[in-house]
């Protein structure tokens, strides 16, 4: 699992902009059951999304394709986790230790 941190690095009127794009790409993932939680961060200097795939290359080349990315408005911290305690309602995204 991950959680992805978005830092913005334009000004927000910038980023209002192309608010709209953004969140048609956030639609997509979740769509397709990459994302399952995410929203600004308070004060608004960014975003939170938690996903979930196959390893970090595939979400580092997902994360490329934000508009937010490809415009270069925000930057990305990408930490990778395992998601080994869940609420019940997240128990399909329940991992393993390695090894266990």
């Amino acid at each position: 699992m991950f959680v992805l941190e978005l830092t913005y690095t334009a000004p927000v009127e910038r980023l209002d902009a192309l608010m709209a794009d953004h969140v048609a790409w956030l639609d997509k993932q979740y769509e397709a059951g990459v994302f399952i939680a995410s929203g600004r961060k308070v004060p608004r200097d960014g975003g939170v999304i938690v996903a979930v795939g196959e390893d970090r290359a595939a979400i580092e080349a997902l994360v490329a394709t934000d508009p937010f990315a490809v415009e270069k408005v925000a930057d990305y911290r990408i930490v990778e986790f395992l998601a080994t305690r869940t609420s019940p309602g997240l128990n399909a995204y329940r991992q393993r230790l390695p090894g266990t």
